[in-house]
């Protein structure tokens, strides 16, 4: 049976460099799609949909992630990993204290991951903002907690990776995998 594993945080802590280590070794891989939703909104001339419009932003992370989980599951691979998985739709809005249809937790009841996830906790020495990626520090650390919560309302294990190179971080979430 195939392993879909998450690898999940708030923004900035390094979720997407693992990924991309994980990749070069030749393990499969989806990347994060919230920047690609961004992007298009802004040659669409909506700067920050996220901020002007949660709910479409979420809908649309929703059908993306929902894809994500189905490509992946016709791939020749025993372990894909997720650069964030659908959990962390509705866990951004809990952050934001946006109310929400159930489908965003059906969805996430219907695409099981495998049942550990790797959560990457805030690192103030890595952190920094950009065009796509406005939160404070602060706000990364609510969000995380707000993702905690949501896989574990979910039944998942939460194993959070430590701070460390990539490499050890890398070595660190295979380790666990192949315990």
């Amino acid at each position: 049976m195939q392993k879909k594993i998450v690898i999940t945080g708030g923004p900035g802590t390094g979720k997407s460099t693992v990924i991309i280590e994980l990749e070069k070794r030749k393990f499969a891989c989806m990347h994060e799609i919230s920047r690609e939703v961004t992007l298009m909104a802004r040659k669409n001339g909506i700067e920050q949909l996220f901020l002007k419009d949660p709910m479409l932003f979420s809908k649309m992370l929703l059908e993306g992630r929902v894809q994500q989980f189905k490509k992946a599951s016709k791939l020749d691979a025993d372990v894909v990993f997720f650069d964030r998985g659908i959990p962390d739709v509705f866990a951004y809005m809990n952050y934001l204290g946006v109310s929400y249809p159930d489908v965003f937790v059906e969805k996430s009841k219907e695409n099981k991951y495998y049942n550990t996830i790797f959560l990457m906790p805030p690192w103030k020495e890595i952190y920094i903002t950009d065009n796509e990626r406005y939160e404070s520090f602060e706000q990364s650390l609510a969000i995380h907690n707000h993702l905690k919560t949501a896989y574990q309302n979910l039944g998942y294990t939460i194993v959070e990776v430590p701070f460390d190179s990539v490499d050890e971080r890398v070595a660190f979430i295979l380790d666990k995998i192949n315990n």
